[in-house]
């Protein structure tokens, strides 16, 4: 039986920009289909939390529902991220949705040809960034069906 910080934990922010990030997480608390977000600050981070060794990695790769992504990371670049996320049997299924201010559309079809479920360009105004954080809660948390989902 899970404990109820494992059962919390639902997605994972990587997000080197602070008030972006503080951004992410209000507007997903404000639509309310999440109870827990955790920020790491760069791709290495990201990488340790979900694919370290310990029970306390594989643990947080079972219980994400979902991983927001920002390309431009340091340490280790978003790309790079999604690259060994896909490598792992224990995070190939986890939905990433990227989550980044390039338009590139070289980075577009890299992120998807390397298994991104989904690719947002950040809005510039924030009224519309929370309210696009709202609907990615919304369908990522609530209406998206993930493998070994009950409901």
């Amino acid at each position: 039986m899970m404990n109820t910080k494992e059962q919390e934990l639902q997605i994972l922010l990587v997000e080197d920009n602070p008030a972006d990030a503080e951004m992410t997480m209000d507007a997903l608390r404000l639509g309310r289909q999440v109870n827990q977000v955790q920020w790491v600050k760069d791709g290495a981070e990201a990488l340790e939390l979900l694919l370290g060794r310990g029970d306390e990695s594989a643990a947080a790769a079972r219980r994400l529902r979902l991983v927001l992504l920002d390309l431009r990371l340091p340490r280790v670049d978003g790309l790079d991220v999604l690259r060994a996320l896909r490598a792992d049997e224990r995070t190939r299924r986890l939905p990433v949705v990227v989550l980044t201010s390039s338009h590139e559309e070289v980075d577009v079809v890299r992120a998807y040809d390397l298994g991104a479920n989904s690719y947002l360009v950040k809005p510039v105004e924030s009224e519309a960034f929370m309210a696009a954080m709202v609907e990615l809660g919304l369908y990522w948390m609530l209406l998206n069906k993930a493998p070994g989902d009950t409901k």
